[in-house]
């Protein structure tokens, strides 16, 4: 009987430490970028896209916002861990210095690119807060001449 109480006992308080995440840790930080701009003679229903590009040209996370007023301010995340976890879940030797090399940034309306701007992650970029990254200044980007701009 003794046995059986404590048997129940141990398995409930290992249910409620793995449920806990007490054996699990985030050893890398989710980063944010943040790019903001205006459009100069924005289309109408124009978007502007920002993708995320790391070394070795491999393509990562993305975001798009509609033009408002002629200005955009786009937050995308980005994880800093440069290697996968194993099938069990442990992480051997971990890296966490994983960051987009380029950010592009489109100028989109109707399925159609109208400006784009290529920004390197290390000139147009400064750290502001230990896990948040700006422009250093912001960009213009350019729609079609002759295009009402937006009010």
């Amino acid at each position: 009987m003794v046995y059986g109480v404590f048997k129940a006992l141990i398995a409930t308080l290992s249910i409620c430490a793995i449920s806990s995440g007490a054996f699990l840790r985030a050893e890398c930080s989710i980063d944010t970028i943040i790019v903001n701009g205006k459009v100069e003679h924005a289309p109408r229903k124009g978007m502007v896209k920002v993708q995320l590009i790391y070394p070795k040209d491999k393509i990562g996370e993305s975001g798009d916002v509609t033009v408002d007023d002629g200005s955009f301010r786009i937050p995308i995340l980005f994880f800093t861990q440069s290697r996968a976890p194993f099938l069990n879940g442990a992480i051997p030797a971990q890296k966490c210095a994983r960051k987009p090399k380029t950010i592009v940034v489109l100028l989109i309306a109707n399925d159609q690119e109208y400006d784009r701007v290529s920004l390197d992650m290390a000139k147009d970029f400064q750290k502001i807060e230990p896990s948040t990254y700006v422009l250093r200044s912001e960009i213009l980007l350019q729609g079609p001449e002759g295009t009402t701009p937006m009010q």
